[in-house]
């Protein structure tokens, strides 16, 4: 590097600059190649409507457990300004939706997603019947695994090691009357 000029503002030397600016337009294009088919306005719009419904679902489900008062919340409380969130969002992509284009094309890695569904929905149907530790670890070593590409070691690690952390924190120290088998 030579000398700086103190008249320059600081900053990479025009060289420097250059090859700077083409390595970041090398790994734009090669991000752009990479990228998966743009799934087209139908979809976009089609994924709001869905997560327009699901937030429907959630504040009528929520509104059901009872809200409450501020002062002293319900149980459903919580869950519906969450669903009350994704109502307006949703509302809004499907408003906005048509013109964007960053939604892609379902392929075999859109799977994965529905994996996790289906694992979601397996915790929530085993947690009353056998406690939250056994299907939180199963939860979290599926996820890390299969889904996140983990190495075995790292995926039983993690899983044991955030389970212990959920028990210690919500049912030690919390005290959350969660089903549990310990």
């Amino acid at each position: 590097m030579s000398m700086t000029d103190p008249t320059r503002p600081p900053g990479p030397e025009p060289a420097e600059a250059d090859l700077l600016q083409a390595e970041a337009d090398r790994l734009q294009a090669e991000l752009e190649e990479a990228r998966p088919p743009h799934a087209g306005p139908i979809a976009q719009v089609g994924a709001a409507v869905v997560a327009l419904v699901v937030g429907v679902l959630g504040a009528v489900g929520s509104y059901a457990l009872g809200l409450g008062q501020l002062t002293q919340p319900g149980p459903g409380l919580w869950p519906f300004a969450i669903s009350v969130v994704i109502i307006v969002l949703s509302a809004t992509l499907v408003v906005t939706g048509r013109g964007l284009q960053d939604t892609e094309r379902f392929s075999r890695s859109s799977l994965l997603t529905l994996v996790g569904l289906v694992t979601l929905v397996l915790l929530a149907a085993l947690l009353p019947v056998i406690g939250f530790e056994i299907p939180s670890l199963l939860l979290m070593f599926v996820w890390l695994r299969w889904l996140g590409r983990e190495s075995w070691r790292s995926s039983i690690v993690i899983s044991i090691g955030a389970v212990v952390a959920f028990y210690v924190l919500f049912v030690v120290l919390l005290q959350i009357p969660l089903p549990r088998l310990i």
